[in-house]
C-alpha cells in the first residue's frame, strides 16, 4: 500500500535547501548562493520505495517571527495540518547561526529532521561535528548530506519515511546547568526529558500557567507550549487568534529574553558537538577583507562588473560569427525556396523582411546574452553577490533603505519581474514600495541587444564601455530617486541590514547550467512568441496604410503613428519616426526594439558585419550620430518597462493606480535624462 507524505523543506537563506529539493524532484528552480531567491513555495514530488512524497520548498528564512512576507508564508504553511514531516536544511559549515530556526521548528511540536547540508565544506575546513551528541541534545534525527555531491540523500529520505508522527526521540539528553535547577523547582513536568529548549525558571513558570489557561479556553489547540511561548513574546498574530487573559503574567514582551536563552543553549550545543573550528582559517575571511572593504568594496564591485561586460562583448562577438553564418544560410535558403515555389511577393516580404529579420536579428545576440548570464551565474553561486548588498548598505542607508533592498536591484540585471517579486523579503511596507518603484530602472538583460547594437554602430573600440555605462546610470538613477523619496517622506527610519554572507565556494557546474539554460530558454521562448508576433505586427503597419498596401514606408500606418510623436522626442535627439515606432514596440518586450529596427530598415541579420554597415548607413543618412545613439540608449534604459513588469508592479503593490503612475514616471524620467544627454552633449561636441 502506497503511503503519501507531505514534506516541507525549510531553512536559512544560502543553506542549499533549493539545491537539495532539486536533487530529489528534478525541478529546475532558480538556485543562487545569496538570499531572497525563493520568494514563493515551490512544489515537487518523488517516489521512495512504497512512499510517495509531496515536497514543498519554502522561502529561505532566519526565524518564524513572521515579520517578512517570506516568514509569514513559511509559518502559515508549517502551522497547517497538511505537513507531515519538516526537513530543516542547515548549512553545517555555519551550524551555529542555523540552529536558531531549528529550535523554533522543534518547538512547533511537529516531526522535524535536521539535514546537515554542505558536510563536504565542513570536511574541507578541517572541522568535525559529533553526529551522536547532536541528536541527543536536539532530540531529533540529524542526517549529514551534501546536496551538491548528492550524498546522504537516500538516508535522509529513509529517515523522513519513518519519522512521521514521531515528534521527539527518546534519547533526549541535556547536561547543562539548568537541569540542576529543575531538581529543586516546582514545575509540573520534567522539562529536560520532555523539551529540547528549557528556559529559566521565571519563563517556564509563566509558560506553565499560560498553557493551563490555553487548555481551558481552547482544548483542541495543538501544541499548547508553542502558543504559550508566542503569547509571552506578544506575537500579534497569536494574540489575535487565541486571546486569553494574561495581564497578571505578561507585563512586557519576553521575546528578547527567550531569544537570548535560545542562543545560550546554542552555545552549549556548539561546545559539545563542534570540533576543530579554528584549525583551518576560512579563506572567506581573507577574501572579504578586500571584497567587503569599507572603501574599496564598491570600486571592486564596479571593476568586476566591468570585466563581465568586457567578456560579454569580446567573447560574445567571437562566438556570434557562427550564428551569422547559420542565420544568413537560413535566410538565403528560405528566400530561394519561396522563389522556387513562386510565393506571393507579400508573403515573401512578410517571411523574409518581417519574421526572419525580426526574430533572426534577436537570435544573433544570443552569444552575448549567454556570456552575460554565465558570468552572473558564476558570481552568484560563488557567494559574491550577497557581499554586494553588504557593501552597498552604507549607500542604501542614506536612502532610508537597508542593503537588503539592493538584492532586488541586483536581480534586476537579469529580469525585472523576479526582481520586483524579491522585494517581498523586505520587512517594512514602505521599503517594499520604494524598492518596487525603483527596481525597473535597473538595466535588465532584455535591453542588452539594444546596447550591443548601438554601441557597435557608433562607439567602436569603446563599445563595451558605452554599454557598461548604461548599467551604472541605471543604478545611479535608482539610488537618486530612492534618496528623493526618502527625503520627501514624513517618516525616516534607520534600516539595519541582517544578511547571510555564505562561504565562498567553487561554483557548481550543474547549478550554473540550470541557471544559464533557464535564462537562454526564456530568451529563445520570447523570440519564438512575443518577438515573432511583434515582428509580424511591425511589418504589417509598415507595409499597409490608409490606401492599402504601400511601396513607401513613409506612407504606412507605422510612419503616421511615429510622426505624431516625433515632436515630443525631438528634444532628446530621437526625432525619427522609425526610432519612435521601435520604442513603442519595445513595450511588449525590450528586445523588440532591435527586431523592429531590423524590420524597419529591412535588415535580415542586424548584428552581422553587413547588417551593422547597412544600419549605420541608414541612420547616418538621416543625421543620426553617436550623440543621438547614446541618448537613445539612455531612453531605452529608463523608459516604460515591458508589459510583464507592469503587471508584476500592479500585483505586488496591489494597485492599478500606482502601476500606471510608475509607467508615467519612468517615461518622464527617460525623456528628461535623454534630453539632458542630447542637449548638454550638443553643447560640448
Amino acid at each position: 500500500m502506497r503511503e503519501e507524505l507531505n514534506v516541507a523543506f525549510i531553512g536559512n537563506p544560502n543553506c542549499g535547501k533549493t539545491t537539495l529539493f532539486n536533487a530529489y524532484t528534478g525541478a529546475k528552480l532558480k538556485v543562487a548562493n545569496w538570499p531572497g531567491v525563493t520568494v514563493e513555495k515551490k512544489e515537487g514530488a518523488m517516489k521512495y520505495h512504497e512512499h510517495y512524497f509531496n515536497m514543498v520548498d519554502l522561502p529561505g528564512i532566519y526565524s518564524l517571527t513572521s515579520y517578512t512576507m517570506e516568514e509569514k508564508l513559511s509559518r502559515q504553511y508549517i502551522l497547517g495540518e497538511e505537513v507531515d514531516v519538516i526537513v530543516d536544511v542547515a548549512d553545517a559549515s555555519s551550524l551555529e547561526r542555523n540552529l536558531y530556526l531549528t529550535l523554533q521548528l522543534i518547538e512547533l511540536g511537529k516531526p522535524v529532521i535536521l539535514a546537515l547540508n554542505m558536510m563536504d565544506i565542513v570536511e574541507e575546513r578541517g572541522m568535525e561535528i559529533d553526529l551522536h551528541r547532536l541528536p541527543e541534545m536536539l532530540g531529533i534525527p540529524c542526517i549529514p548530506v551534501s546536496a551538491r555531491k548528492k550524498t546522504g540523500l537516500d538516508i535522509l529520505m529513509h529517515t523522513v519515511a519513518h519519522h512521521k508522527r514521531k515528534i521527539m526521540d527518546s534519547n533526549l539528553e541535556h547536561h547543562h546547568s539548568l537541569q540542576n535547577k529543575e531538581k529543586n523547582g516546582n514545575h509540573k513536568h520534567q522539562h529536560h526529558k520532555e523539551y529540547t529548549v528549557v528556559y529559566s525558571d521565571e519563563i517556564e513558570d509563566k509558560i506553565d500557567i499560560i498553557t493551563e489557561r490555553l487548555t481551558n479556553a481552547y482544548p483542541d489547540l495543538p501544541n499548547m507550549r508553542w502558543h504559550a511561548i508566542k503569547l509571552l513574546e506578544m506575537d500579534a498574530e497569536i494574540i489575535e487568534q487565541y486571546p486569553i487573559e494574561c495581564g497578571d503574567i505578561i507585563d512586557h514582551s519576553y521575546e528578547s529574553q527567550i531569544i537570548n536563552e535560545k542562543y545560550d543553549f546554542i552555545e552549549e550545543i556548539m561546545e559539545e558537538v563542534l570540533f576543530n573550528k579554528d584549525t583551518k582559517a576560512a579563506a572567506t575571511d581573507r577574501v572579504d577583507k578586500v571584497l567587503t572593504h569599507r572603501i574599496f568594496g564598491v570600486p571592486v564591485f564596479l571593476g568586476i562588473m566591468a570585466i563581465v561586460f568586457f567578456l560579454t562583448f569580446s567573447v560574445g562577438d567571437f562566438l556570434k560569427g557562427g550564428f551569422e553564418v547559420v542565420l544568413d544560410t537560413i535566410s538565403y535558403g528560405v528566400m530561394h525556396g519561396l522563389s522556387y515555389i513562386g510565393a506571393n511577393k507579400i508573403i515573401t516580404s512578410l517571411i523574409i523582411d518581417g519574421i526572419i529579420a525580426g526574430v533572426g536579428g534577436i537570435l544573433s545576440f544570443l552569444p552575448n546574452i549567454f556570456i552575460l548570464f554565465l558570468a552572473l551565474a558564476v558570481l552568484e553561486d560563488s557567494g559574491y553577490m550577497s557581499r554586494v548588498a553588504y557593501v552597498m548598505d552604507g549607500i542604501m542607508g542614506k536612502m532610508g533603505l537597508s542593503g537588503r533592498a539592493f538584492i532586488p536591484m541586483l536581480l534586476g540585471f537579469g529580469c525585472s519581474v523576479p526582481a520586483i517579486m524579491a522585494s517581498r523579503a523586505l520587512e517594512d511596507p514602505k521599503d517594499r514600495f520604494r524598492t518596487v518603484f525603483i527596481t525597473p530602472f535597473m538595466s535588465c538583460s532584455a535591453r542588452l541587444p539594444i546596447y550591443v547594437l548601438f554601441s557597435q554602430l557608433f562607439f567602436g573600440k569603446y563599445a563595451a564601455l558605452a554599454a557598461f555605462s548604461m548599467y551604472i546610470i541605471g543604478v545611479i538613477v535608482a539610488i537618486t530617486i530612492a534618496l528623493i523619496m526618502n527625503k520627501s517622506s514624513k517618516f525616516k527610519e534607520i534600516n539595519t541590514l541582517l544578511i547571510e554572507l555564505p562561504e565562498y565556494k567553487i561554483p557548481n557546474i550543474r547549478t550554473i547550467f540550470i541557471y544559464v539554460w533557464e535564462k537562454v530558454k526564456d530568451y529563445l521562448t520570447k523570440a519564438g512568441t512575443t518577438i515573432f508576433i511583434a515582428s509580424i505586427i511591425v511589418w504589417t503597419i509598415l507595409n499597409f496604410g490608409p490606401t492599402g498596401l504601400v511601396t513607401n514606408m513613409s506612407d504606412s500606418f507605422g510612419a503616421i503613428i511615429g510622426k505624431v510623436l516625433v515632436p515630443v522626442l525631438k528634444p532628446a535627439g530621437l526625432g525619427m519616426w522609425q526610432i519612435v515606432l521601435s520604442l513603442i514596440s519595445g513595450i511588449a518586450a525590450k528586445e523588440v526594439v532591435v527586431s523592429s529596427m531590423a524590420v524597419l530598415f529591412g535588415i535580415n541579420n542586424v548584428n552581422s558585419a553587413s547588417g551593422i554597415l547597412q544600419m549605420s548607413n541608414a541612420l547616418n543618412s538621416q543625421g543620426f550620430t553617436a550623440l543621438n545613439a547614446y541618448a537613445f540608449m539612455v531612453f531605452c534604459l529608463l523608459y516604460t518597462p515591458c508589459v510583464a513588469t507592469i503587471a508584476t508592479i500592479k500585483r505586488e503593490l496591489n494597485s492599478t493606480k500606482w502601476a500606471l503612475i510608475s509607467v508615467g514616471f519612468q517615461l518622464l524620467i527617460a525623456w528628461f535624462a535623454a534630453t539632458l544627454v542630447y542637449q548638454i552633449g550638443g553643447l560640448l561636441v
